[in-house]
């Protein structure tokens, strides 16, 4: 049975002793209430679904927030995007104690933040929530009663994957528009191999082999090596921009690539509407597969992990289809 003892004005002291359970107390100002939580534990207890919530309502959102952010993102090929993300969430339940925290706040971040940003942004943020959660839970032995409240809220529906195809002219123009000779590299390796354009800005000289036509990329965006085939087109390109025999192949980072890429897409120079850098890995994409690759080897290429995700990035061209059939 608990125990309710009241100490001074206005503070209703609780205890509850049960065989298997460590000491439970908490300290309420009205009686109600009290009652009300002695008689909740109990009843866990007794069902044998009690979770402690000492630690937990100790506990604030934003603690283990940057705990996550100094502990775990450093790890992370995802840093510097997630390290933002981290203060958006800070700021919208930084403040919240971790035995608060449930889906109708997380609910309520959602639609407020659609209004702000897109889809696929909000899904990101509500994802990295639920990481810091679980590692809290299974790595820092926080429990939490309720389990956690982002896997007990709907997510935002993807927003439909672009269907921007880059067309041979437009290629063209852009490779004349710029006078870097290192962008007109980038952009055709992107083309041809389907890289990401953070995969490009770290390739190095020793990771390319002419001999078998490969490029080994040991990190990637989703932490799996892989080993890229290298087209004719790619090589001569490489070959024209200088072999070396060690060091970054490119000195552009990877915000530089697409800075660099969005003026040669200017109206007074290439004057293309509606391209970024990254679509040049959907048409990469998609070349693979209308050179009649199957599904596994262009997963192999570029490096997709789940079917889903590759037909995202996947348009072909009905014309191209119509030939086949």
């Amino acid at each position: 049975m608990p125990t309710i003892r009241k100490k001074g004005e206005g503070q209703y002291h609780v205890q509850i002793r049960k065989r298997g359970y460590p000491i439970q107390t908490k300290t309420f100002t009205k009686e109600i209430d009290a009652k009300r939580w002695a008689t909740i534990i109990e009843s866990e207890m007794e069902r044998g679904v009690f979770v402690s919530r000492t630690e937990a309502e100790a506990t604030l959102v934003k603690d283990v927030l940057q705990r996550f952010a100094t502990e775990v993102l450093p790890t992370k090929r995802s840093e510097q995007s997630d390290k933002s993300r981290i203060k958006t969430l800070i700021e919208a339940f930084g403040d919240y104690r971790l035995a608060s925290l449930n889906s109708t706040q997380v609910a309520r971040f959602r639609d407020q933040r659609l209004k702000v940003v897109g889809p696929q942004s909000v899904i990101h943020e509500i994802n990295l929530l639920n990481r810091v959660l679980k590692t809290a839970t299974m790595d820092w032995g926080i429990a939490l009663p309720g389990g956690l409240p982002t896997t007990q809220v709907r997510k935002p529906a993807k927003p439909h994957g672009r269907d921007r195809r880059v067309t041979e002219e437009e290629l063209t123009k852009i490779l004349e528009a710029t006078s870097s000779v290192e962008l007109r590299t980038i952009v055709t390796l992107a083309v041809e191999t389907g890289m990401r354009r953070s995969e490009l800005a770290s390739l190095s000289w020793n990771e390319i082999n002419l001999t078998k036509k490969t490029a080994y990329l040991p990190k990637t965006k989703t932490d799996v090596p892989r080993t890229v085939p290298l087209s004719e087109a790619a090589i001569i390109v490489l070959k024209d921009f200088g072999i070396k025999s060690e060091g970054n192949i490119f000195s552009l980072r990877a915000e530089s690539i697409s800075q660099a890429f969005e003026r040669a897409c200017k109206p007074h120079r290439a004057n293309i509407v509606g391209l970024r850098f990254h679509d040049l890995r959907h048409e990469a994409t998609s070349r693979l597969f209308e050179k009649g690759l199957n599904v596994m080897e262009v997963a192999t290429i570029t490096g997709h992990k789940t079917l889903d995700m590759l037909k995202r990035y996947t348009h072909l061209r009905a014309e191209d289809l119509a030939k086949k059939i």
